[in-house]
Parts: C-alpha cells; structure tokens; sequence
C-alpha cells in the first residue's frame, strides 16, 4: 500500500532543495531497505521507526524493512497557474494523485534569492497558492454542474447525491475555503474523493527556515504554526539547507553533525512521521528470523484488511490474527515468552488493528 505526499510551493521557497535531500536520502537507504526505488520526480523514503530495530534484535531478524511513504516532487506553482500560467494543467494532474500536500513555505530571508513577489510573507504565499487550487477546483465543479442536474432529473440516484456534494463543495470554495473543510458523512467520502479536488487533501507545512533557526524556528515560521492551527493543518519547521548538507554526510558523521546545529534528529524524519500521522495511518509488525517488517494501514482498518496488505490471499482466505501488542512483545522478550505469559491473542474478522500491533495471520489456502 503506498503513500503518496505531493511537495508544493511557489519558486525559489527551498521545495527543490527539500526534494532533493529526501532523494538523497532514499538513495542512502537503499542499500540496506528494499522498495526505496527513485525517480526523477519521486522518491520513497523509509518511515523512522525505533520500534521496529527493537523487534529486530529480540527475533534476531536478518532483514528489517520499514515501512514508506512517497514524496512527489510538484513544480513551482505561480500566480495565474489555475489559467495556466507556469506549467498550469501538468501540475495540477500530478496533485490530484496524491494524498496530502506537503505545502513548503519560504521562512527565511536571503537577499541572493529572489521571491517571485518581491517580499517575505509566508501567509500571503500560502494564500497565493490556495486560492489557484480553490480556483482550479472551482472550474471543474462548475462544469459537472449541468450534466449532473440532467442526470438528476431522470432519476439517477448517484447523480443526485453527486449533485448535492457538489454544489455543497461551490458554496464552500466560493466563501474562500477549500474543499477538505466540508463536512460530509463517512458514506460520503468515496463520493468525495472521487471528484478528484486539489484542495480535499490535507496539508502539511513545511516552514523552511534558515540554518540557525532550524531547532526553534523563527516570527516567521510562528506564523505558519499559527495558520495551520487556526485551520487544523500540521506544521514542520526545517531548514532545507541543513537536510540536504545531512543526506551527502556518510552515516558515521551526521549525529556529530546534528549535535554541532543543535538538532536531536534530522528534520526529514520530522517531516515524515508528520506526512505518515496526517495521512492517519498506523504501523504494525510482522516479526521472524527471516526479517521484521513494518506495514501500514489507515486507522480503523480490521484484520483481514491488514492482512491483504501483506497478499490478497490473505485477505480472502482469513482465519485469525495471531496477535501481541508492542510493549508486550518488548516486556517479554518476544513471541514465545508473550505466548507463556498470555498475552497473545486470537483476534477475528472484526478486530480493528492497533498501532504497534505485532501480528501472525492464519488463512485457509
């Protein structure tokens, strides 16, 4: 199951820097983790999890393999883009396929680098942003409107229910707001999705700061913090410059690194639990002697789901879920010793996966 977070951001805001650093990245992990492929424009990074190298070493597993999510790298968006200005319609197809937006904003100044507004005032870009999405979304619901309500009249009840969602979704764009802040029930949400809006995904900012306020931030990343509150986004402070000179750094150096910038971890790492937590996912385990391996599922998803991401066999075949919870696996130094102490379970069809959740599923072939 993968993951997908587009970068987005208006030119010269830090969006390529940040790319690159994750691709360097991906590309240094992936000798040791499998599926970290990269291309041109996306790179698969390995989500940071310490639980999963504790498993590791109590299974004595030989391989360990994260789970990922992916980041898209989105060009430049522009003023005027929603008409076409920039590269218009390529990028916006290219957002309409991923799950959220990782929105990077330029919080810093720097006189070599010029801001295409000619000024530093991270709101006013995300505002300028915003508003082309909300436009271009407004342009194709305005033209599905007609077809819809003919549809309607015939009695197609799939065409009423999209008619309404829809006209719901232009009284919300047309106050300004995007589409993700409609309120909708859950039958609703495949409907939802499938009208394919660049604003029904959630955000993430990515506050890119200069190299010295990369651990605190600064007034202009506060005010980002304050914008994603107000509208129940996430935001990152990171300071590109700094992820990037980290990813060319060998292994051995970059906690020395960290240490000299005042950093616990790496702001990537930060980034991507935030993309991993705003998609609502969770992780669980599957642990062996051959390798322990992290899967990711959305919140709220049963066993027999969990286990289709390992096969479709699995799914349609299901048993049971042999099943430990983390801090048990831990506590007892494993399967065999949660075994003894009772504390594995036998989960059915209607168990809801828990985060952290170390699980063997039974199937009938």
């Amino acid at each position: 199951m993968g993951f997908k977070c587009g970068i987005v951001g208006l030119p010269n805001v830090g969006k390529s820097t940040l790319f690159n650093a994750l691709t360097q990245t991906a590309a240094a992990q992936a000798a040791n983790y499998p599926f970290c492929t990269i291309e041109p424009n996306f790179g698969e990074i390995a989500v940071p999890d310490p639980r999963l190298d504790k498993l590791a070493a109590i299974a004595r597993s030989a391989e360990i393999v994260p789970t990922r999510i992916g980041f898209v790298d989105i060009a430049g968006l522009v003023k005027g883009a929603s008409k076409g200005e920039g590269l218009g319609n390529q990028f916006l197809a290219t957002i309409r396929e991923v799950d959220a937006i990782v929105h990077v904003v330029r919080c810093f100044k720097d006189d070599d680098v010029t801001h295409v507004e000619g000024r530093i005032d991270p709101v006013a870009d995300i505002d300028t942003i915003e508003t082309e999405l909300m436009l271009a979304d407004l342009e194709s619901l305005e033209k599905r409107v007609d077809t819809l309500e003919k549809k309607a009249k015939g009695n197609d009840k799939d065409a009423r229910e999209a008619l309404d969602l829809v006209k719901r979704a232009l009284v919300l764009l047309r106050d300004g707001r995007p589409a993700r802040q409609l309120e909708r029930k859950p039958e609703e949400e495949k409907l939802f999705h499938s009208l394919g809006l660049l604003t029904s995904a959630p955000v993430l900012y990515a506050c890119n700061v200069e190299e010295g306020s990369a651990a605190t931030g600064n007034a202009y990343s506060a005010q980002v913090e304050a914008r994603a509150k107000a509208e129940g986004a996430v935001a990152v402070v990171i300071s590109a410059k700094i992820e990037s000179e980290i990813a060319m750094l060998p292994s051995e150096d970059r906690a020395d690194y960290l240490e000299a910038v005042g950093l616990k971890e790496p702001g990537l790492n930060r980034l991507i639990r935030a993309g991993y937590d705003l998609l609502h996912l969770v992780t669980f385990f599957t642990v062996g002697p051959k390798e322990a391996r992290a899967w990711t599922v959305t919140q709220g998803s049963r066993a027999p789901q969990a286990a289709g991401v390992i096969h479709s066999d699995f799914e349609r075949g299901f048993i049971r879920a042999e099943t430990i919870g983390y801090d048990d696996y831990i506590a007892c130094n494993g399967e065999a010793g949660a075994r003894d102490a009772g504390k594995m379970r036998l989960e059915g069809k209607d168990y809801i996966v828990a985060d952290g959740d170390v699980m063997h599923f039974r199937f009938a072939t």
